[in-house]
């Protein structure tokens, strides 16, 4: 299969070398600059360090080219240079079968990827999202990781996510594509919480307690919101959390993490050098769960260290004084 992946950033080089062991794969990306020094280095050194590019992978800044003949396209920017991907993309082809690989809302419309997808595109052309618990690093080094590829077409789910499996990254299929979605966007909150449980030493203990409880206020909002309860077991929403909430390339685990050692937010985003999308996502999960009537104590927490300049410590006093209910 011919496969286009457009975003040429940590996320998109990874999968671009995974998939380049059984497909025809091309990397575009809107840096003409990085490309040329992809192209010429074969390997991505601002963002997967030491990591060597397939010779078969074939980089190309021109889109109209890296469209060129593909049977499938992988969307995997931010969810921010999402839908400035999708200008792109509709104007040359707009019925190509479509994957994203981003996570989080929208930072201007709070829209979730699926929302700025159907704005741009037919609703026959076949789309999903790629999603669960990984880090690119460990997806371009070839370890083993296992993803979920939702779509509201049981199709296009299943072909794809068999076309796409391989030996070190497992494909598995789902239907429910918005379950999906806020589970790559809830955790990101949920880590953040554990980095800065991390951060002030509080303990294994502790950050098995917030993984937990955190679960569940992702399972409280994306069931109210019309997700499905097994989804947030999954992949895409226990196993990213887990992963996201203790692995030490998480970069919102790294945000919680400092913000417990009393840093500025803005110091923080300024060092970190890619984006870290809980951060944005914690407000829109708070107005999320008070438009639903879900009590999300956690993430009412996460955006009162994030924004409303309450200290991480007060912040953990704060929750530990809560009354005592039934789980």
């Amino acid at each position: 299969m011919k496969l286009a992946v457009l975003g040429a950033g940590a996320w998109g080089t990874a999968l671009a070398i995974a998939f380049s062991a059984r497909h025809q794969v091309v990397l575009w990306g809107r840096d003409a600059r990085h490309l040329d020094a992809l192209t010429k280095e074969r390997s991505n050194a601002r963002y997967l360090r030491g990591i060597a590019l397939p010779s078969n992978i074939n980089i190309e800044a021109r889109l109209e080219l890296a469209l060129q003949n593909a049977e499938l396209v992988l969307i995997a920017t931010s969810t921010n240079g999402f839908a400035p991907t999708l200008q792109a993309l509709v104007k040359h082809c707009a019925t190509l079968p479509l994957l994203w690989a981003c996570k989080g809302f929208e930072t201007a419309t709070d829209r979730l990827p699926h929302e700025i997808a159907s704005a741009y595109l037919d609703a026959a052309v076949p789309t999903g999202a790629l999603s669960g618990p990984s880090f690119a690093f460990e997806v371009a080094q070839g370890k083993p990781t296992a993803l979920t590829l939702a779509s509201h077409d049981k199709q296009f789910a299943t072909q794809s996510a068999a076309a796409l499996n391989g030996p070190a990254l497992r494909i598995y299929s789902s239907q429910d594509l918005l379950g999906v979605e806020l589970g790559g966007a809830l955790k990101n909150v949920m880590a953040i919480a554990a980095g800065i449980s991390d951060g002030l030493g509080l303990g294994d203990n502790a950050r098995a307690a917030l993984i937990t409880r955190g679960l569940a206020e992702m399972v409280r909002l994306g069931v109210k919101m019309g997700g499905h309860p097994e989804t947030f077991m999954g992949l895409t929403g226990l196993g990213d959390l887990v992963l996201t909430a203790t692995g030490d390339l998480s970069r919102n685990r790294t945000v919680g993490k400092r913000l417990a050692a009393g840093i500025d937010l803005d110091t923080i985003l300024a060092q970190l050098g890619h984006v870290a999308e809980g951060v944005h996502s914690a407000r829109t999960v708070r107005d999320l769960a008070r438009k639903h009537g879900v009590d999300m104590p956690i993430t009412e927490a996460v955006c009162a260290v994030l924004f409303e300049r309450a200290t991480a410590m007060e912040t953990v006093h704060r929750l530990l004084a809560r009354d005592p209910k039934a789980e």
